[in-house]
Formats: C-alpha cells, structure tokens, sequence
C-alpha cells in the first residue's frame, strides 16, 4: 500500500509541472522549434501498445520553475492530455549546468530514474541521498484512449550537451539551447516485482534526442 500511494503522488507531481508547463508555456513556443525523436524497438504498455513505436515528434518546449524545468517532446502543440509524447523532469538544473559553483556534468551521463517517493507495489520507499535528478513520463494520450495510457523511466541515462539556464528573459543564443540524448527502460511501476528481477516483457527500452530553443512568448489563454 506505501507504494502504491507513493506511486499516485508521484503521478500527481509529474501531473503538476505538466499543467504549469501547459499554462504557463504552451502559447510561448509553436511546433516546428526544435528537432529530435523518440523510438523503441518494442513499446509494451498494457492495453494500449505492443510493438515498435516512432514519436515523430515536431513540438519542444521548457517549463522553467526555481531550478527545475519540465521538458515536453510531443507529437502536435495540443495539450498533454490529448497527445503522445514525452515529459522530462530535470532537477538540479544549475548542479547540472555548473552554475553552482561546481565542474557541471554537461557532456556526462546523469542518470534517469523514478521521482523521489516513488516505488514499486510491496517495495518499501527508503531514503536515497543523492535522487535521480532527471525523471521520465511517456504518455500515448492520443493513440491510446484507456484508463492507464503512460508508463515510466525506472533506469536510465542522459547526457545533455546544453541546458537552458532557466532565465525567461536570456538574451544569449547559447544560454537558450537545450540538448540531449538518453537511453533509457520504461515501465508501469505498478506492474514491477519488489527487486530488480522484472519481467523482461514488460520493459521497454527508449531511445532519443533533441535540441531546440527556449521561446519566450506569452501565455497560452485558459478560454477562447
């Protein structure tokens, strides 16, 4: 019961940057932005995906927030709720891009795992002192019109080669770019083993890359 509810928190913290993402940047950035894809030899989503799978995708945006940034890479400029695509959570930005002070891991793989608080049924969550700082959200909202239609990065990496530094108001072409390749394993949590003995049937391995340019624009209106 922990992880379930640890899994339903964690859907409800993915959910919460994807609506300030769409009300806040949706009306900013326009399809046509940036490049990249999103594939799999074998997508396996319960009741919704079996077989190879190709995104396309033709809409990049970024949701900065404090120092996270939500990352969309969809199929269309609809809402989330009505597309496929994939959302990328970042944590740790400046950790990442070497503003704090540190070396920065531009160039270097991060790795990509489940959100904090997140486990899988019958697996206690226990404290981890240094948390993915990058999570994974694929949702087939469009090709798929079920109750469970998304499925999750449990293991992972990304290497981002630039990300945006979260300024809205950057003038700097360089300071603007986000860019980055992963590979990563998806799954429902909700169908995982407690361990790391899944079911190989039920793992899907994602490949990808992107770059675009953060767009200022104003904000997408609620109504017509």
């Amino acid at each position: 019961m922990r992880g379930m509810r640890s899994l339903e928190l964690g859907r409800v913290l993915l959910g919460l940057g994807a609506c300030v993402f769409g009300a806040g940047a949706l009306g900013a950035c326009t399809t046509g932005e940036g490049t990249g894809e999103v594939r799999s030899e074998h997508l396996f989503l319960r009741d919704c995906h079996n077989g190879p799978f190709d995104l396309q995708p033709d809409f990049f945006a970024t949701n900065p927030f404090k120092d996270t940034q939500t990352i969309r890479v969809q199929r269309g400029d609809r809402m989330e709720e009505l597309s496929d695509g994939l959302s990328i959570l970042v944590t740790d930005v400046a950790a990442i891009r070497g503003d704090d002070g540190g070396e920065g891991r531009l160039g270097q793989d991060v790795r990509i795992g489940l959100p904090v608080g997140v486990a899988p049924p019958g697996q206690v969550v226990e404290y981890d002192p240094d948390p993915p700082p990058v999570s994974m959200t694929l949702y087939l909202n469009d090709s798929c019109h079920v109750q469970n239609s998304a499925i999750y990065a449990i293991d992972g990496t990304i290497r981002f080669t630039s990300l945006f530094n979260g300024n809205t108001r950057e003038s700097r072409a360089e300071n603007r770019l986000t860019e980055a390749e992963f590979t990563a394993t998806f799954a429902d949590p909700r169908e995982l083993s407690p361990g790391d003995d899944h079911d190989p049937a039920l793992l899907s391995v994602v490949t990808g890359h992107f770059r675009f340019f953060f767009q200022r624009g104003q904000p997408a209106q609620p109504f017509p």
